[in-house]
C-alpha cells in the first residue's frame, strides 16, 4: 500500500522544489528587461497548481508531506544566482530551465514505469498528466533558445 502514493510524492517534491527556484529566478529578474519573464510567471502557475492538488491528495490520504531540504534549495538557490549572473540573457535562461525541467522529466518517467501497476489509476492518471504539463513547459521554452 506504501507504494500507492509514490508518484504523488515524488510530484510533491518536484513541484515544491520548481515553485522554489522558479521564485527565486524572478526575483533575481526582477528589475531585468527580460522578455522570458511572464513565460516564468505562467510556468510558476502551473507548478503552484500541481503543488496545492497533490499536497490536497496526499494530506487526504493521511500521507506525510515531505519536501527536499534546505540544503538542496540552498544548492537550487546558488546555481540559479550564478547562472543569472553570468548571463542573463533569455536564451541562457530558457536553456536553464530546459535543462532542470528535463531532469525532472526524466525522473517521472522512471517513477511512472516503476510505479504504474503498484498505484491506482487516479495517481497513474495525474503522473502521466503533470509529465504532460513539464514537457509542454519545455516546448514553451524553446521559442527563447
Amino acid at each position: 500500500m506504501k507504494e500507492k502514493y509514490e508518484l504523488y510524492k515524488h510530484i510533491l517534491k518536484d513541484s515544491d522544489m520548481s515553485v522554489f527556484s522558479l521564485e527565486k529566478l524572478l526575483d533575481d529578474l526582477k528589475d531585468r528587461d527580460n522578455k522570458i519573464k511572464t513565460t516564468v510567471e505562467d510556468i510558476l502557475k502551473g507548478y503552484e497548481r500541481y503543488l496545492k492538488k497533490v499536497q490536497s491528495a496526499l494530506k487526504k490520504n493521511k500521507c506525510d508531506l515531505e519536501y527536499d531540504g534546505m540544503m538542496a534549495k540552498a544548492g537550487a538557490r546558488v546555481g540559479i544566482k550564478m547562472e543569472v549572473k553570468k548571463d542573463n540573457s533569455d536564451s541562457s535562461i530558457a536553456d536553464m530551465l530546459i535543462k532542470g525541467i528535463s531532469m525532472g522529466t526524466i525522473d517521472m518517467e522512471k517513477k511512472i514505469h516503476q510505479y504504474e501497476n503498484e498505484v491506482g489509476k487516479d495517481e497513474l492518471k495525474f503522473a502521466k498528466e503533470f509529465l504532460g504539463f513539464q514537457q509542454d513547459v519545455i516546448d514553451s521554452l524553446k521559442k527563447f533558445l
